[in-house]
Formats: structure tokens, sequence, C-alpha cells
């Protein structure tokens, strides 16, 4: 995409930005990410239909952060992780510029946050048709057939935790499963350490996801780690009225209404 490249070297060139976080071609046919900070080096750059990688899940690395101050180029889920981590306070307008790329392939240099939040909101967080049929069937089994359905997916898991390195969610430094003292999560690949950590991670998710799909597409293995996280999206939608990221949002975890349902505790 050449309005991308001409942009972000425009930025490197002018200071306004000290690294372009962007995609560039990899190997196998498929793309990768690309630290570019040097204008000649912009041409590295592209765009299309193979870029799904989550690049916010950069940007709160501390050697990117030490950088200085950044821009990335953006899809709606990586603009919708932003303003996560933007509520969360990881990530500013001092520290990051924006450089969208729409669903129609337009590309939007957006002055600040507020202006990346007023766009996302107009598309909502919709779990796409073939998952949904999944999880209705999923939602009829019975409460032990949904729990041999779960330790038959995760039993294979090795543990690489590729899924927390590629979730712009896992931005702990130092994650529950690397303490050791106490010991919260089993180290060890077997079926209940499994269990725990997967089902660990996606209670953290909750009302924070934005549906990247970035746990599942970096899996190994292909476990179908996502069709986990929509269902935390399905069941706040349910109970707590849906979610979309804001700038000034509360966790959904840490809060309480009155008029919140419970019924789905009982």
């Amino acid at each position: 995409m050449d309005e991308l490249r001409k942009l972000a070297k425009e930025l490197l060139e002018t200071s306004a930005v000290n690294i372009v976080i962007g995609y560039e071609e990899g190997t196998a046919g498929k793309t990768r990410a690309v630290f570019v900070e040097k204008p000649e080096d912009t041409d590295r750059l592209l765009f299309d239909s193979r870029c799904i990688q989550n690049l916010a899940a950069y940007v709160t690395k501390r050697e990117v952060k030490d950088k200085g101050r950044m821009a990335i180029a953006a899809t709606l889920p990586v603009m919708r992780s932003i303003i996560q981590l933007a509520s969360e306070f990881q990530v500013s307008d001092d520290s990051l510029h924006v450089l969208g790329l729409t669903p129609e392939s337009r590309l939007v240099e957006f002055k600040s946050l507020t202006d990346v939040e007023k766009f996302v909101h107009q598309y909502q967080i919709e779990i796409d048709a073939n998952y949904k049929g999944k999880l209705e069937n999923l939602n009829k089994l019975t409460p032990s057939e949904r729990w041999k359905f779960w330790i038959d997916e995760l039993t294979p898991c090795f543990k690489c935790y590729a899924c927390r390195a590629a979730c712009p969610m896992c931005y702990c430094s130092r994650c529950t499963v690397d303490f050791n003292q106490p010991q919260w999560i089993p180290v060890p690949s077997h079926e209940l350490g499994n269990f725990e950590w997967h089902f660990m991670r996606a209670v953290h998710l909750t009302g924070r996801c934005i549906d990247c799909d970035a746990c599942y597409n970096a899996c190994p293995l292909a476990i179908p780690l996502n069709l986990l996280t929509k269902k935390m999206i399905e069941d706040v939608k349910a109970n707590f009225g849906g979610y979309q990221p804001l700038l000034k949002g509360e966790h959904l975890m840490s809060t309480y209404k009155p008029d919140d349902k419970e019924n789905f505790i009982q």
C-alpha cells in the first residue's frame, strides 16, 4: 500500500514518531510484524488480506516502548485493542500514533485515540456465523459433556504460551503461571495444568477480549482457544449488555451495578 508507506516515511522523516510497527513479507507466503526506524525502510511495509496478526501486542513491550513514540498500522481488531489498552493506562496519545486500516481498505490517520474510539464504535463486536453455530452446539451439551469437550480439546496443549505472547491483553510483566512461590497453576502440561491455565486466562480476558482470534492463529496445534473467549463474550453480552472498548471504561470484573443480573452464577 503506497499510501501507507508514504505516510510512514513522512512521520519518520519529520521525527513525529521514532518507529513504525506494521506488516512485511514473511516466509512461506505469510506476513509478519516489522519495526521500521529508518525512512528508507518504509518500502518494506505492506497490507493485504494475509495481515491478521494483532500488532497491538507489541505496543506494551519494553523494548519497543524504549524506542520512543510509535506509529502502528492498525486494522479494526488492532484499533479495538488499542482503545482497551488505553483504558488500562498502557498507551496514550503521547506514546502512540494510529494509522487505521479500515475494513474497506482505506487508510485513516487518526489525530487522537478519541477519534479511534469513535471510529471503532461504528463496528460492533459480532461473533461470526460459523462460531455462533459452534457455540450453539456447545450450549446444548450437558455440563459433563462440556467438561469432556474442553478436556479433549486442551489436553494436547504443551504450554508453549504462544497464545499469551500473541494476545495484546496479556501484557503483565510476570504472568500468574510464572510464579512458583506460591505456585498457582501447575507447570506440567497435563490435564489439570492445561485446564487451569486456559480457564484462568479466559477469566482474565472477560470484558477485555476484543475477539481478534490472535490466540487461535498463534496456536501451533490449532486448539480452538478463541471458542472459549467467544463464549465469554457471548455470556458478557447476555448478562451485562454487551461490550465495546471505551477510553474511560471500567473493567467489567471490577465493577458492580445494582441492576446487574445474578442468575448466571446460580
